[in-house]
């Protein structure tokens, strides 16, 4: 009896010790397999959120430098039709000024010449009708003077023979 009790004390302890060192090992593996799960898992999931965010910072990226880009044309499209604008209504302003200036300019020349072509004409006619009046009233005065002086000295002559004539008549008779 003392044998198999021995026996399986010793049975029991050999069964113990395996099933712990069974346990044990069965702890470990599962142990490991739990471990390399939840670290595949964590590493996994780890992977993932680094991927999101590497994602998320190159979508930002992009989008920011596409942002940037689009800013820039429309901004050189913005700056060149405002310049375009800008120089037309420069060049407009500009040439109706000098269309104003040079109209001004040329109405003044034209003005001026048209005012002395008619002060000339109008002085000239005024000169003429001027001469023409004086020359008439000399003339007349001078026909006038003309004609008594001449009427005197006809009537002179005229009486002078007219009183000969009568003084020969009356020695005749």
């Amino acid at each position: 009896m003392e044998s198999k009790q021995t026996d399986r004390q010793t049975d029991r302890q050999t069964d113990r010790q395996a099933g712990r060192q069974a346990g044990r090992q069965a702890g470990r593996q599962a142990g490991r397999q739990a471990g390399r799960q939840a670290g595949r898992q964590a590493g996994r999931q780890a992977g993932r959120q680094a991927g999101r965010q590497a994602g998320r910072q190159a979508d930002r990226q992009t989008d920011r430098q596409t942002d940037r880009q689009t800013d820039r044309q429309t901004d050189r499209q913005t700056d060149r039709q405002t310049d375009r604008q800008t120089d037309r209504q420069t060049d407009r302003q500009t040439d109706r000024q000098t269309d104003r200036q040079t109209d001004r300019q040329t109405d003044r020349q034209t003005d001026r010449q048209t005012d002395r072509q008619t002060d000339r004409q109008t002085d000239r006619q005024t000169d003429r009708q001027t001469d023409r009046q004086t020359d008439r009233q000399t003339d007349r005065q001078t026909d006038r003077q003309t004609d008594r002086q001449t009427d005197r000295q006809t009537d002179r002559q005229t009486d002078r023979q007219t009183d000969r004539q009568t003084d020969r008549r009356r020695d005749i008779l």
